[in-house]
């Protein structure tokens, strides 16, 4: 199978080739991964932008598909990163058992019509469905509800032993759990509690069982089972981290990368198939902008009573009204990059499990050229003005 972009290319003015330089040393840089199956992709590719610009995070946070690329990432020497990510990638846009259809790698370049483009994509959708992927999931046999002890570890109509092989094979978890190199948070759901769950590096070690809970997206995929709790998909709650790594920041200048698989904003469906597609992009999108706005104002806030506490007398500082006010100040400043998947004409609401090579690598491209016109704009890497110390950026917003 060939494989996407590659990394080296020549410089020039649009694709710069060495690291962009920020004027400001944000102690936190941030890549936060929103779920969204195949599309994941997309985030690899901007990825690989980051690291030919030479800006590499600090801290990684991700759900779902978008754990398995956190994993992947931190599990893995930074100069061979790129190179990991897309050996996963070919792995899973594999089919387990028949080769993948002689006609879709020919897709690329192509000039096909939009309906051929369609019917491309929904049989290779599928056949995820009916043979799995390789190195990811494969139909459960015999199929759930005919298991003779069935339990919660294989209740669902794929086994996921597969995907757990493909982490420990490309993921070295003494990495992952490195902290001071990089930090790592994954969300998923409690199964019993309904609670939503964050596994975090800097409070204990993370296994391969993490990253497997924060994807373990049901009926499909089975409950993970982590110290005698079962854990499904976080993106049944929240499909984006952003709000855990905007409010449990120690209060340091930051500069985080969102990247997000699903959009808010769309037309307004004319048909049963773009129901079902504007709805998932709704449900999955998990509000993304909403936690920005509220962030920022928050982070106002904070930044407002900061500069009035600077304000009061030196002998009235013990006071406990002070004590408190003091807790609750910052002088924190966030530049958050927002970049988001654009569906592309011929997908469906099967887009994110549409595993074919063709569909990975323009989701990869996607994400790479995203990411570089983004940095085309490098003041946008400056730091907020303190009166101002939320700023947003979002290249397809401009």
């Amino acid at each position: 199978m060939s494989t996407p972009a590659p990394a080296k290319r020549r410089a020039s003015p649009a694709h710069p080739a060495k690291p962009v330089a920020a004027p400001h040393a944000y102690r936190t840089v941030a890549l936060v991964l929103q779920g969204g199956g195949a599309l994941g992709a997309y985030q690899a590719g901007v990825y690989e932008a980051l690291e030919l610009a030479g800006r590499r995070p600090n801290w990684v946070a991700g759900i779902s598909i978008g754990a398995l690329n956190a994993a992947i990432i931190a599990g893995n020497a930074p100069e061979r990163r790129v190179e990991r990510l897309r050996e996963f990638w070919q792995t899973i846009c594999q089919p387990p058992l028949l080769p993948a259809l002689p006609l879709l790698p020919a897709l690329a370049g192509m000039a096909w019509p939009a309906a051929a483009l369609t019917g491309m994509s929904s049989l290779a959708a599928w056949r995820a469905m009916t043979e799995g992927q390789a190195g990811f999931f494969l139909p459960r046999l015999p199929p759930a509800g005919l298991q003779l002890e069935p339990g919660p570890g294989n209740a669902s109509f794929y086994d996921t032993a597969p995907l757990r092989a493909t982490l420990e094979r490309l993921v070295d978890f003494d990495r992952v759990n490195d902290a001071r190199a990089m930090r790592v948070s994954v969300g998923a759901v409690n199964v019993r509690t309904g609670n939503f769950a964050y596994f975090d590096n800097t409070q204990g070690p993370l296994r391969v069982e993490h990253f497997m809970a924060s994807g373990a997206l049901p009926p499909g995929f089975p409950a993970v089972e982590i110290d005698g709790e079962f854990y499904w998909d976080g993106g049944m709650v929240s499909n984006t981290p952003l709000y855990k790594v905007l409010a449990e920041g120690p209060g340091l200048d930051a500069l985080v990368f969102q990247v997000d698989l699903w959009s808010a904003v769309g037309e307004v469906p004319r048909d049963l198939a773009e129901v079902a597609a504007r709805a998932k992009d709704i449900q999955f999108s998990s509000r993304t902008r909403l936690v920005t706005d509220y962030m920022r104002q928050t982070q106002e806030q904070q930044r407002l009573l900061h500069d009035l506490m600077a304000l009061v007398p030196a002998e009235r500082r013990q006071d406990e009204a002070y004590q408190r006010a003091e807790a609750r100040a910052s002088g924190a400043l966030t530049n958050l990059v927002h970049l988001i998947y654009r569906n592309k004409p011929y997908e469906g609401h099967y887009k994110d499990y549409e595993f074919s090579a063709n569909s990975m690598r323009q989701h990869w491209r996607s994400g790479l050229d995203d990411m570089r016109h983004t940095l085309e704009h490098p003041h946008w890497l400056d730091a907020p003005d303190p009166a101002h110390p939320f700023v947003t950026h979002d290249v397809h917003r401009q």
